[in-house]
């Protein structure tokens, strides 16, 4: 029996660089474990689906303040850089 092996939820690293958000062109930060992007100018996210980000405007959630507030510590406290 063959091993298959299990797909990875991470955005390459290439991609990463270039990717914006579609709704304002600007940058994301990228939480690998929350499986997410997210733009802090308009408090939305995008899922990332078996590592393929899904940028499409009408998927994306918008957060209420408390969200934000958390995420953005969250970035804070592991240091994450925004794309690009």
């Amino acid at each position: 029996m063959l091993a298959v092996p299990a797909a990875s939820s991470s955005i390459n690293p290439r991609l990463l660089e270039i990717l914006a958000c579609p709704k304002d062109k600007g940058n994301l930060i990228y939480f690998e474990a929350e499986e997410m992007l997210y733009n802090p100018r308009l408090q939305m996210r995008y899922q990332v689906r078996q590592g393929i980000p899904v940028m499409l405007i009408d998927e994306a959630t918008t957060v209420n303040q408390v969200e934000h507030e958390r995420i953005m510590a969250k970035a804070a406290q592991l240091n994450l850089k925004p794309t690009f």
